[in-house]
């Protein structure tokens, strides 16, 4: 039998030990609490309705705009590629009365940019511009003068025939004359961009890269091997044209800058796409293809389209 004294400490005892336990107890399922509040991540905030319908249509538009922008480079060949043509020509640099000093072959790509008017290259409607040693007879008194100069379309079996329109005396831009406005029916004027081009944005270049023999690699095996080594013939064009091989080749970049009348992009060409027309991702052409940097692939450079329409003027386009 327990003593009255002992029996009461014990049970103060226990009643003390629940209290603290029920302190600890509390306080333990505070600092979970706290802690779950400190690591867990802030749920964000939900947008909404007006706003998230707003987020969806953006979110559309900028699909629909890369869609678009990815499917540019096929629109533009498939609409616009009768109205690229190929350039092909002979061309001497000599004194009068005396026979050439140079006489070279020219080619190069134009297109179809008003009415019997096609835009190209000043190097390739006048192919000793730019070039040194024609350039240093020239100031010896010496002439350009061009043998033959004409154009194949695609889809047309036969060349027609270019005249001198206009040329920069800037820039490296040209415009030349189709007398022949009958061969040019049902072949669409390219449509040119009104305002100047901005950087970052999708360039498609169309032209005859390598000419002749860009031409050839393209064609089936047969055709291939039997004119794999005719590159420089102008009755090898008209073989491809009479086969409809006329073909041009489209590659795509984006517009790495704009200085001036200069345009600046990265994508790829070579020797004979000089003179093509470089579109925009609204098909508008925003300038002509010109020349390339050896070694770097952002070095392709075209001349702006804004400096085109006073030599279409001059040429007596509107």
């Amino acid at each position: 039998m327990s003593e009255p004294g002992i029996q009461e400490t014990s049970e103060v005892s226990d009643s003390w030990q629940q209290v603290v336990q029920a302190v600890l107890g509390v306080v333990l399922v505070a600092g979970a609490v706290a802690m779950f509040h400190y690591y867990s991540p802030v749920a964000p905030q939900m947008p909404q309705p007006d706003e998230l319908h707003k987020q969806v249509q953006q979110l559309s538009q900028e699909v629909a705009q890369l869609e678009q922008q990815q499917a540019m480079p096929a629109l533009v060949l498939n609409r616009y590629r009768n109205s690229i043509g190929y350039i092909y020509g002979i061309y001497q640099v000599g004194f009068p009365n005396e026979p050439a000093t140079i006489r070279a072959r020219v080619s190069g790509t134009g297109f179809l940019v008003g009415d019997g008017l096609l835009a190209t290259n000043r190097h390739v409607a006048e192919p000793w511009y730019g070039d040194a040693e024609a350039e240093a007879l020239i100031q010896k008194g010496a002439r350009g003068t061009l043998e033959s100069l004409v154009v194949f379309f695609p889809g047309s079996p036969t060349p027609v025939s270019l005249t001198p329109g206009a040329v920069s005396a800037t820039s490296d831009l040209g415009v030349l004359k189709i007398e022949d406005r009958a061969a040019l029916r049902g072949i669409a004027i390219l449509p040119l961009a009104n305002g100047p081009a901005s950087p970052g944005e999708l360039v498609t270049v169309i032209g005859y890269p390598m000419g002749i023999a860009g031409m050839v690699a393209k064609s089936p095996n047969g055709i291939y091997q039997r004119m794999a080594y005719r590159h420089n013939d102008i009755t090898a064009v008209s073989e491809l044209a009479a086969l409809s091989l006329i073909r041009p080749s489209t590659t795509c970049g984006h517009l790495g800058d704009v200085v001036g009348e200069k345009l600046i992009y990265d994508a790829p060409t070579a020797h004979g796409g000089s003179g093509g027309p470089v579109f925009n991702s609204n098909a508008e052409v925003i300038g002509v293809n010109s020349a390339y940097i050896d070694g770097f692939s952002g070095g392709t450079l075209g001349v702006s389209v804004l400096a085109l329409r006073p030599l279409i003027e001059a040429a007596g386009g509107k």
